[in-house]
């Protein structure tokens, strides 16, 4: 049992080193941008010594996909959490709130993954633009399945306008730098969310 515990130790280190390395990635990429962030910047929020990333990450490009992994679970934590709800209405209203919530940080460095993605596609590195676009993908698949569940026309165009209202609204608040234009503009979308129409039948499981 000792020995079966102690070969598991250094195992879970490295597991504990390389979650804590990939939550860095995500939050500084996310506050200072891929050109300026540095494997030691990185090392140094996840407080691991600088020379032990490489064991882990052999270039910055790996971190910038494990931020993009990161990016990926809080976005299925959260809809995760908000599928409990029962009705797919209060879902998107649910999906709103918690992008209300971090209006703060969206006033001073916007969406973490709309940014990403913005910079990564006009960086020349293989794929990593169409990494961010996936996890962009995933936001807008989930929210047209609410909408489809719903039963409102044109799901799709639906997501779209939604996320691309979430996009805008972040976009301006970090311009301007000014919190409020999230909780005015996610007022707008809940109520856009209450006056959808569905058809007789629809609007929960």
């Amino acid at each position: 049992m000792t020995d079966s515990m102690d070969s598991r130790r250094p195992r879970a280190k490295a597991a504990d080193k390389r979650q804590r390395l990939t939550a860095a990635a995500a939050r500084v990429l996310h506050e200072q941008g891929v050109e300026r962030t540095t494997i030691a910047d990185i090392a140094q929020a996840a407080d691991v010594p600088a020379g032990n990333v490489y064991y882990y990450f052999k270039t910055k490009g790996e971190l910038v996909e494990a931020a993009l992994s990161e990016h990926t679970r809080h976005l299925e934590e959260l809809t995760g959490a908000l599928d409990r709800l029962a009705d797919p209405r209060e879902r998107l209203k649910g999906l709103v709130a918690a992008w209300v919530g971090r209006r703060e940080v969206a006033a001073r460095y916007g969406c973490p993954t709309g940014t990403l993605a913005m910079e990564l596609d006009k960086r020349a590195e293989g794929g990593l633009d169409l990494a961010a676009g996936r996890v962009v993908r995933q936001l807008l698949d989930w929210v047209e399945r609410q909408f489809r569940e719903m039963g409102a026309a044109d799901p799709e165009g639906l997501s779209l306008a939604l996320v691309g209202a979430y996009q805008g609204m972040s976009l301006l608040s970090s311009a301007l730098r000014d919190p409020e234009i999230m909780t005015r503009e996610g007022a707008r979308l809940v109520g856009w969310l209450d006056a959808l129409d569905a058809p007789a039948g629809h609007g929960g499981r």
